[in-house]
């Protein structure tokens, strides 16, 4: 033990020992180490001389040897253009490049896609909903429904040209020509929508209720036509970025913006193709929309032209009628000319006479309601009209309810076909009527990871 200590006193002495800088700071926070712990054989050994460098503090930290010694340790490991590119992706999506635990979510860009909004509209102004009927509150709840729907679909659009487009053009993942084909117009649909949902924001009231829409969207329909070449390019740019995503960079890149906050988990073709699909919704709806609230303003019209004989009371089954199914021109028995209305509750037999300078529709008879209706096919030749030399008809149909009885005549065998099938859809069975404004496939259309709404 003795021998020992005065060669390993030598061998760890700062000032025998020529050594770089580095090396030398190691050894001697390890010698001075040792030093304090008593080394075998060297505690009768006084202290050592302090050089200028034993003055240090000992928690200075060092790099290691490996890391500062050329030719010691093995090399570092070789970046390659791929590692390069998927780290430059990395920081263009506000990723870090430290290890992440297991589960880890990188946290949303800025300016990326906010958080989406559940709630209704009557949760929002649930003061003034109190105070509206259950048809009105429906109503609303659509509309409010439409404003959020374009205003998801216009982040949307915002964070495909910020987060896809624009990084691929800047790290050059594919020539801007090839992205004009994958992207198309898309560029050009957020300003239409944008433009819808200010106006639909500049209808609010104080109150937060719409009081009328249809104008506003029959003015903003022919913008719609933007969507023609957007959709007709679409097979192409499918076919395109299909192929493109095989190579390595492009699927790189791609795989990291569907595992980032922004895309939830979605693919990019998944956003490309949701303004096709949102446009088809939406004009399946306008066009719904559109057909009952020009039915129901069409049986407005015609309530208040009906006139009726003196002391006549009006038929309550027309009154609450809010759709007028069918009116056309049909001959009585007698030969006579009739306008008659299919109202949702009754049938009505009426003579047109000018009153003043407006037209006006005589009842002819008590109006047949609908729930007591029986309709009957005649064959041709099966009844005889026209007065006194009662020939026989062709495109002749039967109506009676209780007492009443009348046979008609339509104008050809294809409009007696139209009378028929529109009085049998009224003696259909089926839940009571309300006008149904609600846009079903557009609460459906969601860009998210949750399954979609079941409107059946």
């Amino acid at each position: 033990m003795d021998e020992e200590g005065p060669a390993e006193q030598e061998s760890w002495s700062p000032v025998h020992r020529e050594r770089s800088q580095t090396s030398g700071s190691l050894s001697e926070g390890s010698g001075k180490k040792r030093k304090q712990q008593g080394a075998p054989g060297m505690g009768q050994r006084g202290p050592e001389p302090q050089t200028s460098d034993d003055k240090e503090p000992c928690t200075k930290r060092v790099k290691p040897v490996a890391k500062t010694l050329s030719g010691s340790g093995p090399p570092s490991a070789k970046v390659t253009p791929l590692k390069r590119l998927s780290q430059s992706i990395q920081r263009s999506i506000s990723f870090k490049t430290e290890p992440r635990p297991p589960g880890y979510v990188p946290p949303s860009r800025a300016g990326g896609c906010r958080r989406r909004s559940s709630k209704l509209w009557s949760e929002t102004f649930d003061r003034v909903s109190e105070e509206l009927s259950a048809r009105e509150v429906k109503r609303q709840e659509v509309i409010f429904e439409l404003m959020q729907g374009e205003q998801q679909l216009v982040d949307d659009l915002n964070l495909v040209k910020k987060n896809y487009y624009e990084p691929m053009l800047t790290l050059a993942i594919l020539p801007e020509a090839e992205l004009r084909e994958i992207f198309g117009t898309l560029d050009s649909l957020a300003p239409l929508h944008q433009d819808l949902l200010g106006r639909l924001m500049g209808l609010r009231q104080e109150d937060g209720t719409v009081p009328e829409l249809g104008p506003t969207l029959l003015d903003w329909l022919p913008r719609l036509r933007a969507y023609e070449s957007y959709c007709c390019h679409q097979v192409w740019a499918k076919a395109r970025l299909d192929r493109r995503k095989r190579e390595p960079a492009v699927g790189e890149f791609l795989r990291l913006c569907q595992e980032s906050a922004f895309s939830r988990k979605l693919e990019l073709w998944s956003f490309l193709d949701l303004p096709r699909s949102r446009l088809v919704a939406l004009a399946q709806d306008l066009v719904g929309l559109i057909n009952r609230k020009t039915g129901e303003a069409e049986c407005r019209y015609y309530q208040q032209r009906l006139s009726y004989p003196d002391g006549a009371p009006r038929h309550p089954g027309i009154d609450r009628s809010s759709l007028l199914l069918c009116h056309g021109e049909l001959r009585n028995s007698k030969g006579q000319r009739l306008h008659v209305f299919l109202f949702q509750e009754a049938l009505v037999l009426t003579r047109p006479i000018l009153q003043g300078e407006q037209v006006v529709f005589q009842v002819q008879g008590p109006p047949l309601p609908v729930g007591q209706l029986e309709v009957q096919d005649l064959p041709d030749g099966g009844a005889r009209l026209g007065g006194a030399l009662r020939e026989r008809a062709r495109s002749c149909l039967r109506v009676s309810a209780g007492a009443q009885a009348h046979t008609l005549q339509a104008a050809d065998a294809f409009d007696k076909q139209q009378w028929l099938s529109r009085l049998r859809q009224a003696l259909a069975p089926r839940p009571p009527v309300e006008l149904d404004c609600s846009l079903g496939p557009l609460a459906a259309l969601r860009l998210d990871c949750d399954p979609p709404m079941d409107h059946t």
